[in-house]
């Protein structure tokens, strides 16, 4: 074979070879990943009663956003007429991906606004605090410029009831607090610099967990506030750390699929737990939406963006975090857990701003979580 014969030769077969690599092998795997990332972002419609694990894949969408994020890299370095196929991928889950990263141009909150802030604070983390001392998630949100706050699991130890509670009030003229007693108390505490006329708890199922509607009135209006604390997933300190090693890579042996199992598992109760809890809110909610009434929806939902709990609370709501922040958000960040659980919601006659989960205070398990709203004209 003559030189030219061989170069010739070698030149087409690096082609097929490149061909197969990217169109045959590559190709195919992008478009499953985008079938799989379509597929988890629209699991917040599976009802955790009739399929508890299918239900959770919500859970692992970053991952599949982020796998397609690596094709549009991968596509403009190497084979940039492919890159099309990525960005579609985005394009066509917009929906779930705007829920869980939104990205939103900053526009400075308009005068009149009210800012709105929600915290589960842990107890006020006591543990950490002397108690002569102040309480430094005291001290934030005392400097928070809040309108209104609305805290989960704010129960306190005894021996700082003289520094928390009787602090607190002095920022704010009006106070309600809800406690529900049982094996794991919960405490439900609302301040507000607007009257507070009456509440009413959302009755459903839990041995712990509480959603209360406090009605205020706001510049003359009577307006919804929901606060709630949904049940969680039921992970012990013990089970937080073993979940800690098992995302970090440490658990690398034959008990690893029975850990990862042991963590699905229970997600998927939790899941289970807060669905009737999360319907009997969007029910209440609706019955005031019906006859025009604002309605401002706050807390902890100890579920992701893209779950059924977040999507029957948010029908017919605006997410405010989704419609003014930037990027995921994560509120909760223990045990390697990365996830935005807290939530803002509106209805549609609001017009949020600024929506920010605030790190600047990270002595509870969770993040601060605000924005500011405006009635609309």
């Amino acid at each position: 074979m003559s030189r030219d014969k061989a170069s010739e030769h070698a030149l087409f077969s690096g082609w097929s070879v490149g061909t197969f690599f990217f169109r045959d092998l590559l190709l195919p795997l992008n478009i499953f990943v985008i079938v799989l990332m379509l597929l988890v972002g629209y699991s917040d419609h599976i009802d955790p009663r009739e399929h508890a694990i299918l239900s959770t894949l919500g859970l692992s969408f970053p991952f599949f956003l982020f796998l397609n994020g690596l094709f549009v890299v991968f596509w403009l370095v190497f084979n940039r007429r492919y890159i099309l196929v990525p960005l579609i991928g985005f394009l066509v889950s917009w929906g779930p991906v705007r829920r869980y990263c939104p990205v939103n141009m900053p526009k400075d909150s308009p005068k009149g606004a009210i800012k709105v802030l929600s915290y589960n604070v842990w107890e006020f983390a006591t543990w950490d605090n002397d108690k002569d001392e102040m309480n430094p998630i005291v001290d934030y949100l005392l400097n928070s410029g809040a309108d209104i706050i609305c805290l989960q699991e704010a129960g306190c130890d005894p021996n700082y009831t003289k520094t928390v509670y009787p602090m607190l009030a002095k920022g704010y003229e009006y106070c309600d607090t809800v406690h529900k007693r049982g094996p794991t108390d919960d405490v439900l505490a609302v301040y507000s610099k607007f009257p507070i006329l009456s509440h009413e708890r959302i009755h459903y199922e839990s041995k712990g967990n509480i959603s209360v509607a406090f009605f205020l009135k706001i510049n003359g209006r009577k307006v919804l506030l929901v606060n709630n604390h949904f049940e969680s997933v039921g992970l012990s300190v013990e089970d937080k750390d073993r979940f800690h090693s098992l995302v970090h890579g440490a658990v690398m042996n034959d008990s690893t699929g029975e850990e990862s199992k042991f963590f699905i598992t229970k997600i998927g109760v939790g899941a289970r737990k807060r669905a009737p809890q999360a319907d009997a809110v969007a029910k209440y909610i609706h019955k005031y939406r019906r006859h025009g009434m604002s309605v401002i929806v706050c807390g902890d939902f100890n579920d992701s963006p893209i779950s059924y709990t977040h999507r029957r609370v948010a029908t017919g709501l605006t997410d405010c975090f989704v419609a003014s922040g930037t990027g995921p958000g994560w509120s909760y960040h223990k045990s390697g857990i990365r996830v935005r659980i807290d939530n803002i919601l509106c209805s549609p006659d609001l017009q949020p701003y600024g929506a920010k989960v605030d790190r600047s205070c990270d002595k509870s398990d969770h993040y601060p979580i605000y924005c500011w709203l405006k009635k609309k004209r």
